[in-house]
């Protein structure tokens, strides 16, 4: 299977049943069509009252079903060829009414059909009101739809379209499209706590200056966003970031290098592995200044002591998880890397060049481990998250 793109040549058949979040569902497809996904869409009759189906054949290039009983359908059996042809069925959006059809089996129409027909996965974002899916009937019938196996995806926290505030709206397009990606993606770290690190650290100076860098964390959220992808379960620590973050089992959020050692500390325990991806400032300011410095015209000199060392401090423990640090060096970046590999005792170190990589989308890494080097050429971050983890998940388990 490709690591770098899990949805490519995948065939996946598209239910649009009739919600307001319709409309997503054309976004959607749009999403999957550019990762090289063949879709097939179905509508349901109400469906087609909120989007047309030229939509969708415009975007698919295919024709949309609608109909059980359709003349150009060959044999009249939609509801079983339908869902031969596909690797997975995704609802987007599933009402209230459509996850009730399919917790008490029923088959209605084309799309409850040849879901009840189906022998591939079956994955259902739902989308609705605040009371219909908090209502104890709609939590019952997703119990049981999780009890047969079928996932769900969502759904978002937010503003409806009935003008209230809550949960139940359908996830936005490019959640789905990461949460489908995750689905296809081997599991080859099922199950494993993963704790990671990323962005920056800032360290005060005064009431509103300090010490920081110009990491972006985006290497470190595409490492989350790749861990969650392999079936981890993920504790992401992040510094100050304008980045987007995946939706991992647990973010803590902090600023300083003190505030993420210690939320390392208590993580620490729990975790099968632990990734350093965040740039931690080494020194800080020996004082701090509540009220803002005042300019004048002569020199100040500011005293800086040591950060305390987080990647250390982890693979020191007696027992710790399996350690992986990143080095982002100017000059001799390989060298450097290897000598903070050695210096660590860890397993794998990965190692860029931070002028090339820090804030850029694209980075080439080169992977430091007892068997050698290994250079991944230059590509977007978010593939190259997907090849590390992969070489994590293979020397973690020679390892254990």
């Amino acid at each position: 299977m490709d690591l770098i793109n899990s949805l490519a040549g995948k065939r996946l058949l598209l239910g649009v049943t009739g919600g307001i979040a319709a409309y997503k569902a054309a976004e959607f497809v749009r999403l999957l069509m550019q990762e090289g996904v063949e879709v097939q869409a179905v509508m349901t009759e109400s469906a087609c009252r909120f989007v047309g189906v030229a939509t969708f054949q415009g975007l698919t290039g295919r024709k949309v079903f609608t109909e059980l009983w359709d003349d150009d359908n060959q044999n009249g059996m939609a509801h079983i060829h339908l869902s031969r042809e596909v690797d997975a069925i995704v609802i987007a959006p599933a009402t209230a009414d459509f996850i009730a059809k399919m917790a008490h089996g029923l088959a209605d129409d084309l799309l409850s059909t040849l879901c009840l027909a189906r022998d591939c996965p079956l994955l259902v974002a739902p989308a609705m009101n605040l009371q219909m899916w908090e209502n104890s009937a709609t939590q019952r019938n997703l119990a049981t739809l999780h009890q047969d196996g079928v996932i769900t995806l969502g759904p978002a926290s937010g503003y409806q379209a009935c003008g209230e505030i809550g949960v139940g709206r359908m996830l936005e397009p490019e959640d789905l499209l990461d949460l489908t990606r995750r689905f296809f993606q081997p599991k080859y770290l099922d199950g494993k706590r993963v704790l990671i690190t990323t962005g920056p650290t800032f360290e005060a100076i005064d009431a509103v200056r300090g010490l920081t860098n110009r990491s972006s964390g985006r290497m470190g959220i595409a490492i989350a966003q790749a861990a969650l992808e392999a079936g981890a379960q993920v504790t992401l620590v992040c510094g100050p970031v304008c980045q987007p973050l995946p939706a991992v089992q647990k973010c803590i959020h902090v600023v300083s290098a003190d505030e993420m050692f210690a939320a390392v500390k208590a993580e620490t325990g729990g975790s099968d592995i632990f990734i350093s991806v965040a740039a931690v400032a080494d020194y800080r300011p020996a004082e701090h200044y509540t009220s803002k410095l005042k300019k004048t015209s002569t020199a100040i000199t500011l005293a800086l002591i040591p950060n305390p060392d987080i990647l250390q401090y982890v693979a020191g423990q007696p027992n710790p998880p399996f350690c992986v640090g990143f080095a982002a060096e100017t000059d001799a970046v390989e060298h450097y890397a290897e000598e903070k590999r050695k210096r660590k005792k860890l397993p794998l170190i990965v190692a860029n060049n931070a002028i090339e990589a820090i804030g850029a989308n694209e980075s080439a890494l080169t992977l430091i481990d007892d068997e050698g080097m290994h250079h991944l050429p230059t590509a977007d971050k978010n593939v190259q998250a997907r090849r590390v983890m992969a070489h994590i998940a293979r020397l973690y388990n020679v390892h254990n």
